[in-house]
């Protein structure tokens, strides 16, 4: 089996391993990949190669998918058998704090761009399957390396909640489409709860007091950030239950953290929960 990344991002190259540690060949783009994207021999001799191809490249600020617009046909025309999007929940917009499911309407909050692109991937071709990803949090990218710099915050919003995923949970995810239909997919845990909450257990874990609780003000946030928390939602995950018969490995921000706080994790340039959108998945 040979799967072919556009974008070797974070959540993709553990994918990667994953796979290779079954058997796999994996190649793909950017810097840890050995395919130039901007290379259109290359990449179509990729494309002819793969058994299936995942895009894990985030769109443009402006609006429109760099892969679609340079590979859109090619993808059509390529033999692969799976075609994988790493999308965002952010699609979803601000659900005052409800559940949303793959049915909720898409486009109305600050991803415009991502849920554009979102759209653009479905409208693609029949063996397309995407995977609405929030908050991903894994070795490098936690709470607990936030918690270590010193980075970390609590922030007074009462109700305020947010999703998340466990990096390996998403590669577990994606390797369950490959026997299961295609379509769209929230893959987060079980578990929505207040950033506070998860700070809290950082802090706990690694024996330190927890930050101060602050205003949204004090705490002088990125633009990125501020936006993050503009948001509060629930996913739900029950479709993957359902049809792909995926199972988080970590259901929860504890079993997460504490299966990260037993290893030691390189520090996290984050000072916020990590966007699914921010870092080429």
């Amino acid at each position: 089996m040979k799967l072919f990344v556009f974008g070797m991002g974070y959540s993709a190259q553990v994918l990667a391993g994953r796979l290779r540690g079954q058997g796999w060949q994996v190649r793909g783009t950017g810097s840890a990949g050995d395919v130039d994207f901007g290379d259109a021999t290359a990449v179509a001799d990729a494309l002819a190669w793969a058994s299936h191809v995942l895009s894990s490249i985030p769109p443009l600020r402006e609006g429109g998918d760099p892969v679609l617009e340079a590979y859109g046909g090619a993808l059509q025309d390529c033999r692969a058998e799976w075609i994988g999007y790493l999308s965002s929940t952010g699609v979803y917009g601000d659900a005052q704090g409800a559940w949303v499911d793959e049915t909720a309407p898409v486009g109305a909050g600050r991803r415009t761009a991502r849920a554009q692109a979102d759209l653009a991937w479905q409208a693609l071709d029949a063996r397309v399957r995407i995977f609405r990803l929030p908050g991903i949090y894994g070795p490098g990218r936690s709470a607990l390396d936030r918690v270590r710099q010193g980075k970390a915050h609590r922030i007074a919003l009462p109700g305020q909640v947010f999703s998340r995923v466990h990096v390996e949970d998403i590669a577990r995810g994606v390797e369950a489409s490959f026997a299961g239909p295609a379509g769209v997919y929230n893959l987060a845990d079980d578990l929505p709860c207040s950033q506070n909450a998860v700070i809290e257990e950082a802090a706990r874990l690694l024996g330190l007091a927890p930050p101060a609780l602050l205003s949204l003000e004090q705490a002088a946030l990125s633009p990125m950030a501020l936006a993050f928390y503009a948001e509060n939602r629930r996913v739900a995950n029950g479709k993957a239950r359902r049809v792909l018969g995926w199972r988080p490995l970590y259901p929860t921000y504890r079993e997460g953290l504490r299966a990260l706080s037993a290893t030691t994790s390189p520090a996290s340039a984050s000072s916020a929960p990590v966007p699914a959108s921010s870092d080429q998945r």
